[in-house]
């Protein structure tokens, strides 16, 4: 079977999770399935002005964070997806600092996800060493929009919106390079039928941005309930690890993008635990986890 690359969310909201874990998928890889590999992990610390997608809450140091997928040789993508950007953001120092640390940092490729062209424009300018992730919070829910987005050269990724992921005909009629840019929102928890998705994500670039404005009020009959895996897994659009390894990866898919940067340490460990570990060793490694003295995960 061909490679199933995961992209992981809290690349500074979950450090801690990682340094305990990645020790763990290293040494024991024989714990984990051969058909997976970690294709990145992304985020970006709290207060980030170019930040989008969920608020961040990331408050790890960024050059230890580098050093961890330095040492891994994991790329790190920045997610800088705020869509409300104007000209005078670009200047921000604090992201600006970001991108010259993480351009070029070991020997894995380091990416930018982004919804902003004009983003695009000034990263491509100035940190050429990046590749870039096209962002699904662009709410791309008309298939020929998400197919001319793979066909943009700038992007080497795109996400496309989740209520995408079972049009199969569709999907199955891409060519091998548009095939190869798709990269798969497996675990969304947002209602099928959500028709104020983009307003959600505006709000959230507001208060990057450092507005005074009201949460969004989620429109989802469900809303009270918060994320659940188990809702997740109900949800129309979920991709599980037997979808990806008889439907997906046999259709020449290969990239699949792990939501849960506003969750907590605990369900993004199951997350891991459901997507990468063997059943017969989920036990010893949430043992492993758990019992690291250093790691709180509630």
């Amino acid at each position: 079977m061909k490679k199933a690359f995961y992209h992981l969310p809290g690349l500074f909201e979950f450090y801690d999770l990682y340094k305990a874990f990645l020790p763990l998928f290293r040494e024991h890889r024989e714990w984990f399935y051969d058909w997976c590999e970690i294709g990145s992990i992304y985020g970006a610390p709290a207060d980030c002005l170019w930040g989008g997608g969920r608020v961040g809450f990331g408050d790890e140091q960024p050059r230890a964070v580098a050093e961890l997928m330095k040492e891994y040789a994991i790329s790190a993508r920045l997610t800088f997806s705020n869509s409300l950007l104007s000209e005078e953001h670009l200047s921000d120092k604090k992201c600006n600092a970001l991108c010259a640390l993480f351009e070029k940092n070991g020997k894995a490729e380091n990416g930018v996800i982004v919804a902003s062209d004009m983003l695009l424009a000034y990263l491509k300018a100035n940190y050429p060493g990046f590749y870039f992730v096209s962002s699904t919070t662009k709410v791309l829910t008309e298939f020929q929009d998400f197919q001319e987005e793979c066909d943009r050269p700038e992007f080497r990724y795109v996400v496309p919106d989740f209520r995408l992921n079972k049009e199969f005909a569709k999907l199955k009629a891409m060519s091998d390079p548009q095939k190869q840019k798709v990269e798969f929102l497996c675990n969304e928890c947002c209602w099928f039928d959500c028709y104020d998705r983009k307003n959600c994500y505006e709000n959230v670039s507001r208060k990057s941005l450092g507005e005074q404005c009201e949460d969004h009020k989620c429109v989802s009959p469900n809303a009270a309930r918060g994320y659940r895996f188990s809702d997740a897994m109900k949800n129309p659009g979920f991709i599980g690890i037997k979808d990806i390894q008889e439907t997906y990866v046999p259709q020449g898919f290969s990239h699949f993008k792990i939501e849960g940067r506003s969750l907590g340490s605990a369900i993004i460990l199951e997350f891991l635990l459901y997507y990468m570990t063997k059943p017969e060793y989920q036990l010893k490694v949430r043992e492993e986890i758990y019992l690291d003295s250093n790691l709180d995960l509630f």
